[in-house]
């Protein structure tokens, strides 16, 4: 680091502050340009993209001194740049490639300060490495701000300013020949950081629509009814998983036994089909309270969901979750049910049930939807459940990081055997009251655990595999129910191998309730007759397109080995 010590002794310098300058300008243009660098080997663009998007965003950093001699104030006006460069590298260690995505952003602006905390803590070697990449960087930049003297001489200013726009010129002109084999536009999608500034343009538009719901919704009426009604009350409880991958439940065939309780258990319906349609929790747990076609997906902003068609319908509809408010779509969607249960953190999903048990005795009448949002196997995976299911050692607090996969696996092995518990307790609480009651969970997405050598960890990644992809999705329906509806109960059944969505969840719970409505679509109910098995699966990509699962989404043969030794579908 002597190269850079900005160390000013009795107004004299031991290298000349314009030689300064020029290393800051240097230093300065590398750090912006690592990112691209990177991105050229993880991306796998065409040989003119990749040209693309290192000679333009490389003159246009060479062309900053034409505004000022100061480095100093370049690089404070490129701050922003910086720190989505920061950014980018801390992600393409989390998922091995992508570019700062839509939903990134979107996950940043809606995340609890406490999954934030946690997410952080995991990640500090990666964290404090990046710091260590551009924190002497900004350190320099502060020293020479005080002290005019360090500025540009005009031969190098010139010189810089020529090169740059040479290779403006240079890198412009690639961007023809990389539209070309692209098919696409190269500038806004295959050049840092201008992809990444308009995906945050994307997610601030984004963000404007989730604000409005409540104007652009509130005409909205489902037209609901109900087509048979029970002799009995009707308890219904939908319960909403996080971030649970199928592969690591032992009823999906997984080799550790993670469901003792529901494999022992006959009256289980297990759906084995069922895929996620954003690997998000703030896109896909509206899709499963609102069940919009996702080729139509603005329509989420104009509808309302699974608690005003239920209401409309006679019930009475409760929220209750052990996240907390996150300013997301999630948020209005709740906003919907007749009362809203937040459980302050850090709580455990079984609390979830402490309330369920407290409203159903203080409301022995009306007909009840539970709408229950739980914190699941949601990183970090050890604060999700109580010590006596620490049964996988060791399961200590890890960061993230392939070498501590043991640890990490343990723990979210152990957070999969506490959800086996709570469905199994609900069931059993079910199966007490004298009612007619049924149960629906599903989680919204999977999880990536650093499980082949793409090195993919967490969720959210705009490159999807099939570990996100899979999830777990399963019905219970009491004695009463099934006496009452034997027809749902063998259709349940029967489509347990039949390829569904986590929207599919919508028509199927207001299905199982008997709920007629202009939003429900019973082609997309697992407990009716006329069930589409033959509708494509699509999936929501970051800019909210309904597409195709193939390798343009990140899918590769990896992916397609694991669907297919699972019996499990994709149209790609």
């Amino acid at each position: 680091m002597k190269l850079f010590n900005l160390s000013n002794r009795g107004n004299r310098c031991s290298v000349p502050a314009n030689v300064r300058a020029l290393q800051l300008l240097v230093w300065l243009v590398v750090a912006l340009m690592l990112p691209n660098i990177v991105l050229a080997f993880t991306e796998g663009y065409n040989g003119w993209s990749v040209a693309a998007g290192i000679i333009l965003p490389l003159g246009l950093y060479l062309l900053t001194p034409l505004f000022t001699r100061r480095v100093s104030f370049v690089a404070l006006v490129l701050l922003p740049v910086l720190a989505l460069c920061a950014v980018q590298l801390v992600l393409l260690y989390l998922y091995g490639n992508s570019i700062i995505a839509v939903d990134m952003y979107t996950n940043i602006m809606t995340t609890n300060s406490v999954e934030s905390s946690e997410l952080l803590r995991g990640m500090t070697p990666v964290i404090i490495g990046v710091a260590l990449l551009y924190m002497p960087l900004l350190y320099a930049v502060l020293r020479q701000i005080i002290d005019s003297r360090y500025s540009l001489s005009g031969s190098v200013r010139r010189g810089f300013v020529m090169a740059g726009a040479l290779l403006t010129i240079v890198g412009i002109q690639l961007l023809y020949p990389a539209s070309r084999v692209s098919n696409s536009d190269v500038v806004i999608a295959e050049i840092f950081p201008l992809n990444a500034i308009n995906n945050l343009r994307i997610a601030l538009h984004n963000r404007w629509a989730v604000e409005r719901y409540a104007e652009t919704s509130a005409e909205y009426r489902h037209e609901a009814e109900r087509a048979v009604s029970t002799s009995k009350r009707e308890v219904y409880i939908y319960i909403i998983g996080e971030s649970s991958r199928a592969c690591s439940w032992s009823l999906y065939g997984y080799q550790r036994i993670t469901n003792p309780r529901l494999s022992a258990r006959e009256d289980i319906c297990l759906f084995k089909n069922v895929i996620t349609q954003s690997n998000t929790t703030h896109k896909s747990v509206p899709l499963m309270l609102s069940g919009v076609d996702i080729k139509k997906y603005e329509e989420l902003f104009r509808r309302k969901g699974l608690a005003s068609l239920f209401n409309e319908a006679g019930f009475r509809s409760y929220f209750i979750s052990t996240q907390s408010p996150q300013g997301a779509m999630v948020d209005n969607l709740a906003a919907e049910c007749d009362d809203i249960v937040y459980v302050s953190a850090p709580s455990h999903d079984m609390e979830l049930l402490r309330v369920v048990k407290r409203v159903v005795e203080a409301n022995d009448s009306d007909n009840i939807l539970f709408i229950l949002h739980c914190s699941g196997s949601h990183y970090c995976y050890n604060q999700r459940y109580t010590e006596e299911f620490a049964i996988f050692q060791p399961d200590n607090d890890s960061a993230v990081d392939p070498r501590n996969i043991e640890a990490l696996r343990n723990a979210y092995d152990n957070s999969i055997l506490y959800t086996d518990h709570i469905l199994s307790s609900f069931v059993e609480y079910l199966d007490s009251l004298d009612a007619c009651t049924a149960m629906l969970y599903c989680s919204d997405h999977g999880e990536g655990l650093f499980d082949d050598e793409r090195g993919v960890f967490l969720h959210a990644s705009p490159m999807v595999t099939y570990y996100q992809l899979h999830v777990p999705c399963l019905a219970w329906f009491s004695q009463e129910y099934c006496d009452s509806h034997p027809d749902k109960v063998a259709m349940a059944r029967q489509h347990r191998w039949s390829p569904a969505t986590t929207s599919a969840m919508f028509h199927t719970m207001a299905d199982i309730a008997s709920i007629r409505g202009n939003s429900v679509d019973f082609r997309r109910s697992l407990v009716n007759v006329a069930f589409d098995e033959s509708a494509s699966r699509l999936y929501l990509n970051d800019k909210n397109e309904a597409v195709k699962l193939n390798h343009r989404m990140g899918i590769t043969n990896l992916d397609r080995r694991e669907f297919l030794s699972r019996g499990v579908t994709i149209d790609d």
